[in-house]
């Protein structure tokens, strides 16, 4: 029984190709059921007798399978020190880490002072752990930190880890410092898990230069032809340039809306007609060539002073990680094609007024 592979190879995909046809998966076939040869009853009682370890008929008694496992709840205690506790086994194996040795040698602190335990610690560190082993834990460590440190859902670093290991396993990054893959994985993981963040965001969380990664962004995507979700559109105002190979597209200012409209408190409704606004606003080509999160900032104090939500500046600046200047300026391009921006409705209802419109100070529009 095969499984596809997480983030297989450009050269593993069928025809060499963008993967536009799939390799044929097999799984186990659920419709087969178990019924006994004598009774052929097509609603067999089928009964579990743990103490045995047999596997009967509950019909005619014919013993069916024997020696199975016992599955349920262990009510013994298997530990040395006072204390309740059942376990005897260890943590679950992590599908991860397939491949590697999962069974640890714990060794006691209590050694009466001597110092042993610390020796055999270290001695037994450095024989059951290979190199390769000790930074593959050391790298998914450090994604498990990062992800939590900025409360990114574990399936996002579930999804880092298991391209850090496929990075690892295919030597595609050598020459690269375990940092900058790390940031670059955590960086795509957002991407495949639709919680985007900009580069500047995971620069500040890793302290790895943007140009760092932004290298090993293009030699991953086109090794494993990354695909990200389609967006509305290209990304030509709204989201940052194609990187080499046109495999994915940037990051469109839609997607940072919710997030940072959930740090403002904004209420739904206003996320809504900010979301219509940059949409527009690609659609007419308006604010042209600026960046995801500049453009998003603009939006937001837009749609804010429109509705009579008024935010101040400076917040959105903190929430958008750029500056003031740069959001007025959006803000002053989307003023001056305020009639394209804005849908009739929203004017008729009375919700939107063009007079809420204040001006800001902030660099002049040519």
């Amino acid at each position: 029984m095969s499984f596809a592979q997480a983030f297989p190879l450009v050269s593993q995909l069928p025809n060499g190709a963008s993967g536009a046809s799939k390799q044929q998966n097999f799984g186990p076939d659920l419709s087969v059921r178990l019924i006994c040869p004598d009774c052929r009853d097509p609603n067999p009682k089928i009964v579990e007798e743990f103490g045995s370890g047999d596997l009967v008929c509950g019909d005619c008694g014919l013993v069916l399978g024997d020696r199975i496992v016992d599955t349920r709840s262990e009510w013994r205690t298997f530990a040395n020190d006072d204390g309740d506790d059942p376990s005897r086994v260890g943590a679950a194996s992590n599908p991860l880490l397939d491949g590697l040795d999962q069974l640890d040698t714990m060794i006691s602190f209590k050694d009466g002072g001597s110092g042993m335990a610390r020796e055999l610690q270290r001695t037994a560190s450095k024989s059951t752990a290979a190199k390769t082993e000790r930074n593959l834990l050391s790298a998914f460590r450090d994604i498990g930190n990062m992800c939590d440190s900025i409360n990114l859902p574990k399936a996002i670093a579930d999804i880092a880890k298991q391209l850090y290991k496929r990075t690892d396993e295919e030597k595609i990054l050598r020459g690269k410092s375990t940092d900058a893959i790390v940031a670059c994985c955590i960086f795509i993981a957002c991407r495949q898990g639709n919680v985007p963040r900009s580069f500047k965001e995971i620069c500040q969380l890793t302290r790895v230069p943007k140009k760092i990664i932004g290298q090993c962004f293009k030699v991953i995507e086109q090794a494993f032809n990354l695909t990200a979700r389609p967006t509305n559109g290209q990304a030509t105002n709204g989201g940052s340039a194609q990187p080499a190979g046109g495999a994915s597209t940037g990051t469109s200012a839609e997607d940072l809306l919710a997030r940072y409209c959930n740090y403002l408190d904004l209420h739904p409704t206003v996320q809504s007609v900010c979301r219509d606004v940059v949409l527009n606003a690609r659609e007419h080509s308006i604010a042209q060539g600026r960046s995801p999160v500049s453009i998003a900032g603009g939006a937001i104090l837009f749609t804010t002073q429109l509705l009579g939500k008024n935010k101040q500046v400076k917040d959105i600046s903190q929430v958008a990680g750029v500056s003031e200047s740069t959001i007025k300026l959006v803000y002053r391009l989307f003023c001056a094609a305020k009639e394209q921006l804005v849908n009739p409705e929203w004017l008729e209802s009375g919700k939107a007024d063009f007079s809420r419109l204040s001006a800001v100070d902030g660099p002049k529009v040519a």
